[in-house]
């Protein structure tokens, strides 16, 4: 469990007496939470019917209803759990499995590729870039895949410059044609102008991550705020005598309409939450592995479409119950 997405809290779903994820949870009068079948097999097995935390006593055996909002948030939860579970660590994908282009039987794992070349060396064929005066000029990299894309597809020459008015890598001969009149300079020195925004890119997305998650909290604390308001409401109605049953009925409806509609418009906040930091963090993981990479065409071609995510503006977005225990009380107080 400890694996789990730290979006969720794990102690928010475990039952305190398996103490494991809820399994059809019950909400107790006092206000605790309990696999339905736990609590049912605690009280049988005493005297006493009583809440195994508080030790709060009860007359009687409540009568318990599944909590629904907690048993959809725990399955969720489980969700996150085996999801993390199988996924694999991200990785840069140019940078996985790059064969050797020489060897012709067996091929090795490359070691480095040649933008000169455009081919990719295994330790033994990569021998005379190291030795050959002719080859010691060349540029060597870390493998990658598909080194067609570093050529000018126009003019087959190799991509040198990054044009920014156009954000494409570009070579000499499309400086003077196509591109000519842009803001053009050297891939190197638009490689090292970006590293110097990284972190500051890597931060933001970190804040934005922290706000969401509180975002989170915020809302899983009114939605169960909800829920008590909803628990104590009905509770007022089951102390009332026969003779107000029909107007604790439609009462309690429109409590549970307005429930629906506040859980579903939580879960319609919490579903595009969630999703939102898990991109984030995928976005944060991902430039930090490209942030490692000596590759300036990739770095260049990847950069700007990870380091500034575009979010929803959560600030004054909230979920309120507007469902108050004291006016049902008043109003029963009335009734009697």
């Amino acid at each position: 469990m400890a694996a789990a997405s730290g979006l969720l809290s794990e102690d928010k779903f475990l039952c305190p007496v398996c103490l494991d994820v809820f399994t059809e949870p019950v909400s107790t009068p006092c206000g605790h939470n309990f696999c339905s079948e736990c609590i049912q097999k605690y009280w049988d097995s005493s005297d006493i019917c009583q809440c195994p935390l508080c030790k709060k006593r009860f007359s009687t055996r409540p009568d318990l209803q599944v909590n629904t909002v907690l048993s959809e948030l725990a399955a969720e939860f489980k969700m996150l759990v085996q999801v993390k579970a199988s996924s694999p660590d991200p990785q840069l994908p140019e940078t996985a499995d790059v064969l050797c282009d020489i060897c012709s039987e067996v091929k090795e794992k490359a070691v480095q590729s040649c933008l000169m070349c455009l081919a990719s060396f295994c330790e033994v064929h990569l021998e005379p870039h190291q030795r050959v005066a002719g080859f010691k000029s060349h540029i060597l990299f870390d493998p990658v895949k598909n080194l067609d894309d570093r050529m000018c597809k126009t003019h087959n020459k190799i991509t040198e410059l990054y044009c920014r008015t156009d954000q494409d890598c570009i070579c000499v001969l499309c400086f003077k044609t196509n591109h000519k009149g842009h803001d053009v300079v050297p891939l190197e020195e638009e490689y090292e102008e970006l590293m110097a925004i990284k972190d500051a890119a890597m931060a933001n997305i970190q804040s934005m991550i922290q706000c969401q998650s509180e975002k989170i909290a915020e809302i899983e604390k009114s939605v169960d705020e909800a829920r008590m308001a909803k628990a104590a409401s009905v509770q007022v109605f089951k102390d009332l005598i026969r003779s107000i049953q029909r107007s604790q009925a439609e009462l309690v409806e429109a409590i549970e309409e307005r429930y629906r509609t506040i859980k579903q418009t939580a879960e319609g906040f919490l579903t595009d939450l969630k999703m939102e930091v898990a991109e984030l963090k995928g976005r944060s993981s991902q430039l930090e592995q490209l942030s490692q990479s000596v590759d300036h065409h990739h770095f260049l071609q990847s950069f700007p479409t990870l380091c500034f995510p575009v979010n929803k503006d959560w600030t004054d977005i909230g979920v309120h119950s507007g469902l108050s225990f004291e006016a049902v009380r008043d109003a029963m107080t009335q009734l009697k």
